[in-house]
């Protein structure tokens, strides 16, 4: 019965997951009205600046704290090893659709790029980086990075091992396919406000130290064999 709840937990967990990511597609690019990141509620506030910064640092610190392996160790004493995965998916899931729902605009436009090559070029950048970040994550293992194979092999009373470094594709020629997906889709835009701006900066900032630490993790784990793709 418990194996079967985490199964469930986990699907859930994941679907919640999934609908965040095609949200925040349409979020970021602007394709999802009334609620984007210039559009909807502006509430007149002078602390916008403040409000945005703060919803991006609830998503950075969850986010971060939650993936090393200090707090796991803690984490797993309160919560079960099988379902700690997709509780880590489903808090970062909590955490986006905050910032979504109160991220205030800030629509100054910085740039805009109208009716020329350039903005297809920019629209299919947009599009490009978040397919990479897609097929990256199923280049590695989809499944186990969302947590369903862990309460899949729950489910069938199996043990989970953490899987082995591989380097498919995109990671032959890339260290970080994923971040670099991510940093493509935030900053190709046709319009860029003051706001996507903002969450730009912060993201991209916040992906190069995420970047530091994960790599420690990694080095930890797969030891000479990640030293050796680090130097390649």
């Amino acid at each position: 019965m418990k194996r079967s709840i985490f199964f469930l937990y986990g699907i859930i967990s994941y679907l919640i997951f999934f609908a965040t990511f095609l949200y925040a597609i349409g979020f970021v690019g602007n394709y999802i009205e009334p609620k984007t990141i210039d559009s909807g509620f502006q509430g007149g506030s002078n602390a916008i600046l403040i409000i945005n910064l703060l919803l991006l640092s609830l998503f950075a610190i969850q986010h971060s704290i939650m993936a090393r392996q200090w707090f796991k160790k803690w984490w797993t004493k309160i919560v079960p090893r099988e379902i700690e995965r997709s509780t880590y998916v489903l808090f970062s899931s909590i955490a986006l659709i905050v910032l979504f729902y109160f991220w205030r605009p800030m629509p100054d436009v910085i740039w805009n790029v109208q009716k020329t090559a350039l903005s297809s070029i920019l629209t299919v950048l947009f599009f490009l980086g978040w397919f990479i970040v897609l097929t990256g994550t199923y280049l590695i293992n989809h499944f186990e990075l969302f947590g369903l194979q862990q309460v899949y092999l729950s489910l069938k009373n199996r043990e989970f091992t953490y899987p082995k470094f591989v380097t498919p594709f995109y990671y032959k020629f890339v260290r970080h396919p994923l971040m670099l997906g991510f940093i493509i889709a935030f900053w190709a835009t046709p319009v860029m406000t003051v706001g996507h701006l903002l969450f730009s900066i912060a993201t991209t900032g916040y992906i190069l130290i995420a970047i530091q630490l994960e790599e420690r993790d990694l080095v930890s784990f797969h030891g000479e064999a990640y030293r050796r793709y680090q130097r390649e």
